[in-house]
């Protein structure tokens, strides 16, 4: 036991590799002094709505953590200590969100001004930013749970029932991180499409400027969102993935008889696996670098397969040193070989879900052009083409995770396919780094737009936003079908911990469950979309007022409009300068956090009381039937949509940047871009809010099973 703390070690090194890399960020030149006001009004937008979030939740995790305690004090096969492992969860996935905030937005106006001089060197700014995002979450996951899992140990002890006891408490910290979760997802995308819905509509389509032009009030807050959704949602939403893969691993792994007696190296094992991928995710990050000119996808390519190859030959040194060569579970004999091909089957099927996101949502592919082609006759058949490439690609990922679920359990049974999750997830440094480098890009180009720098400082921020886009649909994707084996893990666990060899769907109380539970996901997309529709009505009439009421805004958009800029006299460009610091941005960032907060309140307690209310009423095999049916129909819906608009974004794109269809060039300004704009519109709530936050339902509701499973079993 004392080579656990090798695990925690581990996770003081990501802590401290992710600390040297936010100095050498705060060592970078922040640009011109528009370039450092632009950036501190972002990061001070970002760090206000974290404030507002935490206050909320803050009130959230100590209810909770009363109410569990509560229920486990005094019982034998669990303790109150559950509320320590909740406490502590929450923790550390705000603590992740919150450090890979602050860097990103210190990033952002740092990674635009090494644009001034050369794609290569924004290039390493932006990746290094996102590279302390990766390393906290990991860090952050491995610390708590190690650190954990020896002072329970310690506590409780080590025998067969002793260590029952300790996985029931660890559970709570899998909890406190999918709560945490759950809510900076939703509460995340709401911000972000409300100021993307207000900058897109009002600015490109009725003022017909940029998004990110200086004059559009909306532009902070849509900078701002790019930060709260897609920096600390996803963090958050893979840490949960990351820590839940472990936990239910464990918890399957302490199920397993080897020879006969119980072996603890089968709970141990992932903890030593997670701790490997951190060195992993750093040794990949040194392997990420462009030559001026060169591709920037193939550097990021190059950390995240080169890391891969690594942790595979990891994998199979742990298994081989861990595992004995033969092991029983659920009466099955399986080998320490089939362990891992089964956590290889599902590392390669995470990089085949984010290959087949790529292709269904990156720029210049067959699905994203035939939407393109549909742009041509307006915003109802770009809607429906996207609709229909969106419902299209959910079939090749969901082959995949069947294939790979089948494969996992073939090799190495339950066991095999909580290993499978952990396998997708052991790379999670690298992949978020790659992930997170997406947001800081986009934001980088912003703040480009709005200082109004020259041309190419746009076209290189442009060149890495481009790829940030497919770095982040594969993410997405990624974060899918880890949150479906993952889900699937929990759900084993839940099975073992309250008894349950199988689950009857001819039972008409199972039945019903299936059927609930796969209403859910419906029932929740549906609230998160209703919050965006509303918050982006508010932003709408915000911008509206503000190029209405304010003088100078409108005088500069007439200007605009009526005047090439090359035309302009000395007066006009007077004027002009005159109305750049007129925008009430603190306006917009205000109604964002305002919304965001209000509004991710009801899907949040829906996630959370939905299994709570069923086990505890119906009992644990209904339970059962409403995770099958929340797993099946969330994974679906969070393919459907993520690709969706993914698609539709990158679709808009292609028509910004001049595209040929039929021999007639589409480009902005023109009644397809019009189109695809609205397409655009209505895929940013799919791929950025309801989308994403799926993934955390299903496993939301399978870890709070698992936590209540001693109680309903």
């Amino acid at each position: 036991m004392n080579n656990l703390f090798l695990v925690v070690g581990a996770g003081a090194i990501a802590m401290l590799f992710s600390f040297w890399k936010t100095t050498w960020i705060n060592k970078q030149n922040e640009g011109t002094n528009r370039m450092k006001q632009i950036g501190a009004s972002i990061a001070d937008g970002a760090m206000a709505f974290l404030k507002a979030e935490y206050r909320v939740l803050s009130i959230f995790v100590i209810a909770v953590a009363v109410l569990l305690g509560f229920a486990n004090a005094g019982r034998q096969d669990s303790s109150i200590l559950i509320s320590l492992s909740f406490i502590v969860g929450a923790i550390a996935s705000a603590l992740a969100g919150f450090l890979g905030m602050k860097v990103a937005t210190k990033a952002n106006n740092r990674t635009t001004h090494a644009a001034r001089t050369s794609l290569a060197t924004a290039l390493n700014v932006a990746f290094t930013g996102g590279s302390v995002m990766g390393l906290s979450v990991v860090g952050l996951g491995v610390l708590g749970l190690g650190g954990l899992f020896i002072y329970y140990s310690n506590h409780f002890g080590y025998d067969p029932i002793n260590i029952k006891i300790v996985l029931n408490v660890i559970s709570g910290f899998s909890l406190g991180a999918s709560s945490i979760a759950l809510f900076a997802r939703v509460g995340g995308g709401i911000y972000t499409k409300a100021a993307d819905v207000g900058a897109d509509l009002v600015g490109k389509v009725e003022a017909g400027i940029p998004e990110d032009h200086p004059l559009n009030p909306a532009t902070i807050a849509d900078n701002v969102g790019d930060n709260v959704g897609d920096v600390a949602g996803m963090g958050a939403d893979l840490f949960e993935s990351y820590v839940g893969s472990i936990v239910g691993s464990m918890v399957l792994g302490a199920s397993i008889l080897a020879a006969g007696v119980f072996n603890i190296n089968f709970v141990l094992l992932p903890l030593f696996i997670a701790a490997s991928g951190i060195i992993v995710s750093i040794i990949g990050t040194f392997m990420v670098s462009v030559k001026e000119g060169g591709d920037p996808q193939k550097a990021l390519n190059q950390g995240e397969f080169g890391s891969s190859a690594i942790m595979i030959a990891a994998i199979y040194f742990l298994i081989q040193s861990f595992l004995p060569d033969t092991f029983v579970q659920g009466g099955v004999a399986f080998t320490s070989m089939g362990v891992f091909y089964a956590t290889v089957i599902g590392l390669i099927a995470g990089l085949g879900i984010g290959l087949i996101t790529e292709h269904y949502t990156g720029t210049g592919t067959s699905p994203v052009l035939s939407i393109v082609k549909q742009s041509l006759t307006g915003p109802a058949t770009n809607i429906i083409a996207g609709l229909g490439v969106g419902m299209q690609s959910t079939a090749v990922p969901i082959m995949i995770l069947a294939a790979g679920i089948m494969g996992a359990h073939h090799f190495a049974g339950l066991y095999g396919i909580a290993m499978a999750a952990l396998g997708m997830l052991a790379n999670t440094g690298i992949q978020l780094a790659v992930d997170a480098y997406g947001p800081i890009s986009d934001n980088a180009g912003g703040i480009a737009e709005m200082a109004e720098l020259p041309a190419e400082v746009r076209e290189r921020t442009d060149k890495l936003d481009a790829v940030g886009n497919t770095t982040a649909a594969i993410g997405k994707g990624f974060a899918i079908g880890s949150a479906a084996l993952t889900a699937l893990a929990l759900f084993a666990a839940f099975m073992v911990q309250t008894d349950i060899d199988s689950i009857d769907i001819s039972n008409p109380m199972v039945m019903a469950g299936l059927f609930v539970g796969g209403m859910l996901p419906f029932l929740f997309s549906s609230m998160a979309m209703g919050a965006v529709g509303r918050a982006a009505m508010a932003m709408i009439e915000e911008v509206r007022r503000q190029f209405r009421d304010i003088p100078e805004l409108k005088k500069a958009l007439d200007l605009l409009n009526l005047k090439d800029e090359n035309d302009w006299d000395e007066d006009d460009r007077a004027m002009y300068e005159d109305a750049l610091g007129k925008a009430e941005h603190g306006k917009c960032v205000e109604i964002s956090t305002q919304s965001a907060i209000k509004e991710m309140v009801l899907p949040g307690l829906l996630a959370i009381s939905s299994p709570v209310f069923v086990g505890f009423v119906f009992g644990a095999e209904t339970l059962g039937g409403l995770l099958a049916g929340v797993t099946v129909t969330g994974v679906l819906m969070a393919i459907f949509q993520s690709n969706a608009g993914g698609a539709w974004d990158n679709a808009k794109k292609m028509i910004e940047e001049g595209v040929d269809v039929n021999g007639e060039t589409l480009q902005k300004g023109s009644d397809a871009h019009k189109a695809s704009v609205v397409g655009d519109t209505v895929g940013d709530p799919f791929k950025d809010t309801s989308g994403p936050s799926l993934n955390i339902l299903i496993k939301l509701m399978s870890v709070v099973s698992l936590v209540i499973a001693p109680l309903i079993a």
